[in-house]
């Protein structure tokens, strides 16, 4: 896996990608409205229909969301995890970026619980959302669905926020450092949706936000793909880690549907840490293909050029080595199977149990050691000021 490709070029599905790359927008609030009032945010989501639970369109959050949504026909469902005409057909597979756009999910979260993570935070937080309307094809979130992963919007933000302060609460102050922070209890608030898109249609990111900048011994955290300029303005008073994930731009273009290209993500960094946000970065996932080492380089060198000083002295990063799935990948073999030539690869994978009882596959062990020396390597050269928290 040394030498330089031979395989396929990168080029994204057939489906029309989310923004052309000329037209892109810098991460800065733009004059006369929100961001997700604008253009950008109309090309990643227009929706055409929303699945409901009642108790989700009766609520605060729900009547607000489709307030926004006038017109838009809605079916009432009994449940938002299995809904037979979205989740159960697999003629949606063909439309798997377009029902990302075009559908919304509102449902109301049953299972408040808080989990004890220790990898990338300390606690994962009952999310306010499930699924995205990107489409990394890599993405563990429809393992479990089936034909179709837009997003699914809990309306009971109330109950969730009450939740997450009761648990900080009981916590106490951290008694003592770790890889997650030094000194605040971390929560990851977004660990099955990216709480950048869910602000384009809904108040919730903006909610735990706020919540958490009334939390003097925790943290928020989340991971993303998008640059949303509205996030800038809800004050978070370093309150919140923002996770921008990262990969070669060739890798990106294969892999990351409908996401804000890598350069945007970085050149994002600095105005989101001036506005209030911790900024770390995910280089993840780690996909294992020849010439990857060569293009993981040039990030690192592009990451060390454009960031300044301010940016590098408080970031740190997790590297995630790829996982996949079979299930994910017969899904993929129908809507993107130019993506499946890199992130298949039986050769190199093991399978692995992972601990919601799911059976995936990941890198066999003595390759993902090695990958790992390797990529640590070149952080040292390249970018040597990017303390890594953790490896996975």
């Amino acid at each position: 896996m040394n030498d330089r490709p031979t395989g396929p070029s990168p080029e994204g599905p057939e489906q029309p990608a989310l923004f052309e790359w000329e037209d892109t927008l810098p991460a800065s609030l733009p004059d006369g409205g929100g961001f997700r009032d604008g253009p950008q945010a109309r090309r990643m989501l227009d929706i055409r229909e929303v699945y409901a639970e009642p108790a989700a369109l009766a609520s605060p959050r729900g009547r607000q969301i489709m307030a926004r949504l006038p017109g838009v026909p809605v079916t009432e469902v009994a449940g938002h995890w299995r809904i037979s005409s979205l989740h159960g057909n697999d003629g949606n597979v063909a439309r798997w970026t377009r029902v990302k756009t075009e559908t919304l999910v509102l449902g109301v979260r049953q299972t408040l619980t808080t989990r004890p993570n220790g990898r990338s935070a300390d606690w994962i937080a009952p999310g306010a959302s499930n699924g995205c309307a990107m489409a990394c094809a890599y993405c563990y979130v429809p393992r479990r669905k089936g034909y179709a992963n837009p997003i699914t919007l809990f309306t009971n933000i109330g109950a969730i926020v009450a939740h997450v302060r009761r648990h900080v609460q009981a916590q106490g102050p951290k008694r003592e450092p770790n890889q997650c922070d030094p000194q605040s209890w971390v929560y990851d608030i977004g660990e099955n949706g990216d709480c950048s898109v869910d602000a384009l249609v809904s108040d919730n990111t903006a909610d735990l936000i706020a919540a958490f900048r009334g939390l003097p011994t925790a943290k928020a955290s989340f991971a993303t793909k998008f640059v949303n300029p509205d996030l800038l303005a809800l004050d978070p008073r370093g309150r919140t880690r923002v996770r921008f994930s990262v990969m070669p731009t060739s890798d990106s273009r294969l892999l990351d549907i409908r996401t804000s290209p890598v350069t945007d993500r970085i050149a994002a960094a600095a105005d989101f840490l001036d506005a209030g946000y911790e900024v770390h970065f995910n280089l993840s996932p780690v996909v294992l293909r020849p010439g990857w080492q060569r293009d993981w380089a040039d990030l690192l060198v592009h990451l060390d050029d454009v960031l300044p000083d301010r940016v590098k002295r408080q970031a740190a990063a997790e590297i995630i080595m790829l996982t996949h799935n079979q299930q994910l990948h017969e899904v993929n073999l129908g809507w993107h199977p130019r993506a499946e030539e890199v992130l298949w690869q039986p050769a190199a994978q093991e399978t692995k149990r992972s601990e919601n009882g799911a059976l995936n596959v990941r890198y066999a062990r003595e390759v993902k050691h090695t990958a790992l020396v390797q990529l640590r390597e070149l952080i040292a050269v390249h970018a040597p000021w990017l303390r890594i928290r953790y490896a996975f």
